[in-house]
This record gives structure tokens, sequence and C-alpha cells, in this order.
């Protein structure tokens, strides 16, 4: 009886007797089994002579002479050749692991270049976005600090409006939100109410821009006007009094009326500011460099000042714009201190290290509007305009001048001379360059 299943036997099958199975009793090893074996497509490659250097050692022969391959072999030379054994070592060689600063990715993958130019053009759009969120926050920010109290609509019989634009800029003595300290600091002294120190026509048109100081002292007639408060009509007649007294009568409004009377000028739009709001104007642009010609005191004010290039900071400012008693012809002196000074205020506001310093721009803007009374139709744009303007006067693009005189009045008061007057506000109101001079 077999032992072997199927009907196989030790040495042979019944369906052939193939040995199959079976270890070889020689002592060579067994010879590889034949084996049909198809390729798809492929042709063998000739096997190399020799390995390549640093390559797969040669393979071990069988007994008949037969090197063993990947595959199987038909025969002797007829080898299946899988592309394997070729010295490759996958992950390095032919493909390239990259590193992060090297333009491969992980996989050896050539990275594609940077698109700079999109790049920067979503960072100039960014850029601009933020510029304009901050334009617009600033604008909406200044616009609701502006003190818009003085009604013109309240003026009557007004001029014929003219050519150009024409602001009333005035400066107060006005004390409100100063403390005893500070009052005592800046010479103010503690009057009640407030009264005009200064008072000026800023006129802005194409053929240049002209500043007329307007002396507090000087003679003019209140005309019928209406109560600002009361909207009482309080008829003219023909009393004659220092431009001053007007504001002290009856505020802006009365002021306005009794200005464009005596004028025939049209004024479009009114500006006021304090004393504590100008001395922290200048403190907060770092103070103002002047030239002082001649050494002067003035114990009314506070002023103190050598003789030279100085920089000034808002109590020694304020204490230069009041000066009056130090000087002979002490308004006239006044009034040309006063353009001096606001010229060079505006040119240092104006400067790049306070207007792109956000440090400087936004206390800068918060102490003048904080403090700064306008006309119900003044917008940041008028306002821009207005500084600029006096910024121009400076750099002199413009005219600087006093109100022309012709001596006192019988009241002792400052007497225009009324013929240059009608001169210089026919060249205004038709906007032509201005040949009148003053004193």
């Amino acid at each position: 009886m077999s032992d072997w299943p199927g009907g196989w036997t030790g040495d042979t099958r019944d369906n052939g007797g193939d040995r199959y199975g079976r270890g070889s009793a020689s002592a060579d090893p067994e010879g590889a089994r034949v084996m049909r074996h198809v390729q798809r497509g492929q042709v063998p490659r000739p096997r190399p002579s020799a390995p390549p250097r640093g390559g797969v050692p040669p393979q071990p022969s069988y007994g008949n002479g037969e090197r063993y391959q990947d595959g199987y072999a038909q025969g002797p030379g007829d080898a299946y050749d899988s592309g394997y054994n070729t010295g490759q070592v996958y992950g390095s060689g032919g493909g390239r692991r990259g590193g992060d600063d090297d333009g491969y990715d992980y996989y050896g993958t050539a990275r594609p270049a940077p698109n700079w130019r999109r790049r920067i053009k979503v960072g100039s759009l960014t850029l601009v976005v933020v510029l304009l969120a901050v334009s617009i926050g600033t604008y909406f920010w200044a616009d609701s600090k502006l003190k818009r109290e003085v009604d013109l609509s309240k003026v009557i019989e007004r001029p014929a409006e003219g050519e150009g634009t024409n602001y009333l800029i005035v400066g107060s003595d006005s004390r409100e939100g100063m403390t005893a300290e500070e009052k005592k600091k800046l010479h103010t002294g503690s009057a009640e109410g407030k009264r005009t120190d200064s008072m000026m026509i800023l006129h802005v048109g194409a053929n240049g821009n002209t500043m007329i100081s307007l002396p507090r002292d000087s003679n003019v007639v209140i005309p019928t006007f209406v109560g600002s408060e009361s909207g009482k009509t309080f008829p003219g007649t023909g009393r004659q009094v220092k431009l001053n007294a007007a504001y002290a009568e009856d505020g802006p409004e009365l002021l306005v009326r009794t200005v464009e009377y005596n004028t025939g000028l049209h004024i479009d739009h009114y500006a006021e500011i304090g004393f504590a709001g100008f001395a922290k104007i200048v403190d907060a642009v770092g103070g103002v460099e002047m030239d002082i010609p001649k050494a002067f005191k003035d114990k009314n004010s506070g002023a103190d000042f050598q003789a030279g290039k100085q920089t000034l900071n808002g109590e020694q400012a304020l204490a230069f714009v009041r000066t009056r008693y130090a000087f002979p012809g002490s308004d006239l002196a006044r009034t040309k201190n006063q353009q001096k000074f606001l010229a060079a205020l505006a040119s240092q506001a104006a400067t790049p290290s306070t207007v792109l310093n956000p440090f400087k721009l936004y206390p800068t803007m918060g102490a003048g509007l904080d403090t700064l009374v306008v006309d119900k139709d003044m917008s940041l744009f008028d306002l821009a305009s207005m500084f600029w303007a006096m910024k121009g006067i400076t750099g002199g693009d413009g005219t600087s001048m006093n109100m022309p005189l012709s001596g006192n009045a019988a009241n002792g008061n400052l007497q225009w001379d009324t013929t240059k007057v009608k001169t210089l506000v026919n060249e205004l109101k038709n906007d032509e360059k201005v040949t009148v001079s003053g004193d």
C-alpha cells in the first residue's frame, strides 16, 4: 500500500510519472523547476557581464550552471526581469525628499515659484483698505468734535457773496474749562465772559490768499441787528464803538454783522479759539519756532523774551500773541505778531513729523477741535482749506496785512482809511490780486 495520496508512488505519478515535490537525493541541489512564464510585451533585458559598482552582488548558481533571477526561468538565460535589483535606493537618488528651504516639497516635487505680482497686489489692496478705514474713522471723529455753535442765518441785511471764500478768524479771551492754576500760569486773569483778543479776515481765492488783521480798537458803527438769544430787533442808532465791543455785546453773530456792515464784504465762515485751546495746540505740536527781533517784557501777558530764534511752548506762545503794552502803537504791533505766529503755527502743524505721526497728529487735532467754535455750515473741508491757506501765506503764497488806517477818530479809536478799504474789498470780492497795503 502506497503512502502517497491520489495514486502517487515513491518516484512516479500515475498520470505521467513526473517527479514532483520531492527533494533531491543528489549531493548537488536540484535544478530550477522548468515552468512556462508569460511576459506582457516585455523583451528580456540582456544581463550585464558584471553588476555595476556598488550594485547587487552576483547571485549564486545552481548545479546546472544557471543563475537565479527574480522570477522564474524557462531555460538557461531566459529569466523574468521584474525591474528590481537595479541598484536604485528608493527615497534617494532619482527621487529626492525636499526640505523647507530648497524649493521642493516632502515628496521631492518642485514647488511653484511665489507669485510676487499677486502678493504685491493683495498687499497694496489691503493697505488701501486699512488707510481708507482709518481716514473715514478720523473724519467722523474730528467732525463730531467740532462745536458748530454760531448761526450765521441770524445775521440780517448781508452783503452779496463774492468770488472766493472769506473767513472771520477770532481769538477770544475765553477761559472756559480752565482751572484756577491754569489761569494763573497763563496770566489770563479771571474775568467773566469773553472778549475778542484778535480778529482777522482770511480770503481764500484763485489769485492768492490774503490775511487782514482787524485791530480790536478799530472805530466801527453798530448797525441794526437781531439779538442772537432774544430774537429781538435792536435798531441802529449810529453809535461808534471799538470793534471788540460788538462781540462783547451780543457775541459772534453781532461781530459778523458789524464787520459786514462796515466793510461791505460777505463773511462765509466763522472760526474762534480760546486761550486754553491755543496753548494746548502749541504744546501738542512740540512748540513753535519764532525769530524774535528784539527782547521785550510785559507783566500783563507774562511775556519775557530774549532776541533771536527760540521755540515757544504753549504758555510762552500765548504771552507772545497777547502782548500789547510792550510796543509803541500797541494794538497794531500786536496784530502783526499774531499774524506772524499763527502762520508759523500752521506751518509747524503741517510738517510730516506731525501729520504722519499719530502720536502728535491726534493730540494736535484734539486740542484744537475741543475748543474751536465754528459756524453751523463749516465743514472739515472748509476748516482744512482755512488751515492750508494760513500755511501758504507763511511760505509767501499770499499777502499778510493790517486793515488800512487813516489816523484816529474823535473818540480815540483807530479810524480806517475808507478809500483804501473800499478798493481792498472790491479786489477781494472779485478775487483779484490785492494792490492795497496796510499799516
